[in-house]
């Protein structure tokens, strides 16, 4: 038997997602946000609340970052997500990380997150929240790469929000392969 909970925004995994931008002063920012994901082969899609300074910067600069939260960095993450750069602007020196301007995007990176997405502004719809941007290149530390230099989701240890408990999980182990194991089925 199934127990019902209504309409809730439950969703396994729920990606955590670090997305950074620069202010008007060329000051580092960043925010943690779950509702998001990948939404066409070049693209990501985002809920964000047009409140955030970070999405401020972004309408003002037309490019941001989106780190994957590793279980590395859970507090420094978390932190970025509790505290707003409106009453903190110096927010993301305090929670410990450095940034690096990308070499694609007028947006920092994280030079603790080992991995992410560099972006330009595709659209942003303040009734709905839905930022879009689109990925110019995807980055990625070497000490997250595999033997063929892809990237290894067990070093990389991304975390994923638990909206349910309120809780940050990593990610499991590898039970099956992509594109393939389905076929047996044929």
């Amino acid at each position: 038997m199934r127990k019902n909970f209504g309409a809730k925004p439950f969703l396994y995994p729920q990606p955590v997602l670090i997305i950074a931008s620069y202010d008007e002063n060329g000051v580092p920012d960043a925010m943690n946000a779950a509702w998001g994901g990948i939404s066409e082969s070049d693209q990501i899609s985002m809920c964000l609340s047009p409140g955030h300074k970070t999405v401020k910067n972004i309408l003002a600069r037309k490019a941001f970052t989106v780190s994957m939260a590793d279980a590395a960095h859970v507090t420094e993450c978390d932190y970025v997500g509790i505290v707003s750069a409106n009453q903190v602007p110096d927010k993301l020196a305090k929670a410990g990380f450095h940034t690096t301007k990308s070499e694609f995007v007028d947006a920092p990176l994280i030079n603790e997150l080992p991995m992410a997405l560099e972006c330009r502004l595709v659209s942003y719809d303040e009734d709905s929240c839905c930022m879009v941007g689109q990925i110019v290149n995807v980055c990625a530390d070497e000490s997250v790469l595999d033997a063929q230099g892809k990237i290894d989701p067990a070093k990389l240890d991304p975390i994923t929000f638990d909206p349910v408990n309120g809780a940050y999980l990593r990610l499991g182990e590898k039970v099956g392969n992509a594109f393939k194991d389905g076929a047996k089925l044929k």
